[in-house]
């Protein structure tokens, strides 16, 4: 047997083998998505898998933000991740390219850097932003960085404003994760006043060193027919500038340009 010959084999078997999960994986998620939740024996009596298996591709799926499972029962259902496979990147082009010259029209009166950010798999994923160009801004590169949720504006603005369903979701999924520093924000009633504050004021804060020390943020949802498509946050140095002054003098001008980014997507 050549040298050749006794690699290929096992690269061979272990392609078949990463086709054959690929191909359970999907249509377990196939099958979640059409009878909105099940349980894993239940999955596993459906498509004739073994229960071991579907529970290991459940983890891998969960993993990746296409599922979750309830904290209360064995039932998994999909996220809105995964039920957005269809549409969501291009949403998400089509707001980052909204984004871009509204942020530009808006760069003398907010010289401050503003991100665009969108949910993403228990993180808020910068899109757009305007650090590279702003004076002011002690960050660079930030584009496709991956932000908390519970410790970050925008994070806070989503989860504020997202349907009760999907915020149930992430909140799971978050515990699941069991990250250390985002305990404190997951237990009650710290979660609940963040989030009520955050609806009373239409914006979302981060001024206390919970995620950056040197910076704070505010954050306001881009909203479409009750969806958050995604926030808008500006950031400043702490030192420089108070978070009431900060909201007085950039709050309109955030939810103005949140509505000219919705206002400017297709219906």
């Amino acid at each position: 047997m050549t040298k050749d010959h006794a690699t290929s084999t096992p690269r061979k078997a272990l392609s078949n083998g990463s086709v054959r999960s690929l191909a359970r994986g999907l249509s377990i998620l196939r099958h979640v998505n059409k009878v909105g939740e099940a349980r894993p024996g239940e999955i596993a009596k459906a498509l004739g898998i073994p229960r071991p298996t579907v529970y290991r591709l459940l983890e891998t799926l969960e993993e990746l933000g296409y599922v979750a499972f309830s904290a209360t029962s064995n039932y998994v259902r999909v996220t809105r991740f995964a039920a957005a496979l269809g549409d969501g990147y291009a949403l998400t082009s089509e707001i980052t390219q909204a984004a871009g010259p509204i942020f530009g029209e808006y760069a003398k009166r907010v010289v401050w850097p503003l991100d665009l950010s969108v949910y993403n798999n228990a993180a808020m994923v910068v899109q757009e932003t305007t650090h590279g160009r702003s004076p002011l801004s002690i960050d660079r590169g930030m584009t496709g960085f991956r932000m908390p949720v519970l410790r970050t504006s925008a994070g806070r603005a989503y989860m504020a404003f997202c349907p009760d369903e999907e915020r149930n979701l992430i909140l799971d999924h978050l515990r699941r994760l069991n990250v250390e520093e985002d305990q404190p924000y997951l237990e009650e009633p710290m979660l609940s006043h963040l989030l009520d504050d955050t609806r009373a004021r239409g914006f979302a804060i981060r001024d206390s060193g919970e995620f950056r020390q040197e910076t704070a943020s505010i954050a306001v949802p881009i909203l479409s027919r009750g969806v958050v498509l995604g926030c808008i946050s500006l950031i400043w140095i702490r030192s420089a500038m108070t978070t009431r002054r900060a909201a007085e003098d950039y709050g309109a001008p955030l939810r103005e340009i949140a509505e000219k980014i919705a206002a400017s997507l297709p219906d």
